[in-house]
């Protein structure tokens, strides 16, 4: 193996690409949008760093605090007016040109109604996707920030992993209104796109992982269910170095799991956090389902009548429920060689370390 950067590590047949793949991509323009969140900044920077004209969509209350850069160009879309989005990227190519690829990472994880997903997961997707072939303003590949969520409940009992030829049957909100901008994608005849599905994603700048490790730190281990988990994950940094290379190697009209390629059990996942945050003395406490299911259906009632989104509700459930999380990211590894720069250990070590420098923990 041959390490390239920060790009990750490469099987050797390719290393003399990966090493070279910076030169290829300047003087290229690339559009990310949700650039201000967690996955959406990890994507910029790495834009930056390899050279791309890098511009970020972002909304008008979008934090900018890893926007900083002075070589990035910031926009505001709008997503739910087609005809003003279809102008924006008008006047754009006209003034600017058209972008050798989009990023579309933009969408909601958690809502204050369930038919938000569909709504900004699906539907600002579709009209994103149209305003861009409407006025040429993509000359290349738009890229699909999906998730491992659109596949649903997989093996149970023998455990085996998702694959591309499994067929997908979401069972949350969130899940469907992904599913649904895929197909979208996949329908259109002379646009290119690429799907990705990663995983359960972490590193610096995320606060889902970071609520576990907060409870972890003051001594409570909490899970859902008796019946053994697998689990899966991938960096940041590595699934930026993913798309980016995809992008580099041209590939097109695919889809693609993202994940660093293990499994782990809930109590393996659950170990190596406290290992990182060097605590001994935890407790564990296993809830049962039938317990959580109740409490989640209160909780997002509750935080609909205050106005306020749910972190834990009925969609929120059945994903805690899911027993296995395993995918086959086999296609992944022979069309680009790749292999994480960071195993879930050292991943969660060096995470851990930025949430202490940032005074998150």
């Amino acid at each position: 193996m041959i390490k390239s950067g920060k790009m990750g590590y490469f099987h050797e047949d390719i290393a003399i690409f990966a090493e070279e793949m910076q030169k290829a991509m300047n003087n290229q323009r690339i559009l990310i949008t949700g650039a201000s969140g967690f996955i959406g900044s990890t994507l910029t920077d790495q834009a930056l760093e390899l050279g791309y004209e890098t511009w970020a969509a972002i909304r008008s209350g979008s934090s900018r605090r890893y926007l900083q850069d002075k070589r990035l160009r910031l926009i505001e879309l709008h997503y739910d007016d087609p005809m003003k989005l279809t102008q924006q990227f008008r006047e754009l190519v006209k003034q600017t040109g058209s972008f050798d690829a989009v990023i579309h990472v933009a969408g909601l994880t958690k809502a204050k109604r369930l038919d938000d997903f569909d709504r900004v997961n699906y539907l600002y997707t579709r009209q994103l996707a149209e305003a861009l072939q409407a006025t040429g303003a993509l000359t290349g590949t738009f890229v699909l920030l999906s998730s491992l969520s659109v596949m649903g409940p997989g093996d149970e009992k023998g455990y085996t992993p998702f694959s591309m030829e499994s067929e997908p049957r979401p069972n949350t909100a969130y899940g469907r209104s992904k599913l649904k901008a895929e197909q979208f994608l996949v329908s259109q005849q002379s646009f290119p796109w690429l799907i990705v599905r990663p995983t359960g994603v972490y590193g610096p700048r995320d606060r889902d992982y970071l609520i576990l490790m907060k409870a972890v730190k003051n001594g409570l281990d909490v899970g859902a269910g008796f019946r053994k988990q697998l689990l899966t994950f991938i960096h940041s940094q590595d699934l930026a170095a993913v798309i980016f290379t995809l992008l580099a190697k041209g590939i097109k009209n695919k889809c693609y799991f993202v994940a660093d390629g293990d499994s782990y059990t809930d109590s393996e996942f659950n170990a190596i956090v406290k290992e990182a945050l060097g605590k001994k003395n935890v407790i564990r406490l296993k809830l049962p389902l039938w317990l959580v299911k109740p409490a989640a259906f209160v909780s997002g009632r509750l935080s609909a009548l205050m106005g306020k989104t749910a972190t834990f509700n009925s969609d929120k459930y059945h994903i805690m429920k899911q027993r296995n999380w395993s995918c086959d990211v086999t296609p992944l590894q022979e069309d680009i060689g790749f292999t994480p720069r960071w195993k879930l250990r050292e991943g969660v070590q060096m995470t851990v370390e930025w949430y202490r420098k940032e005074g998150w923990l």
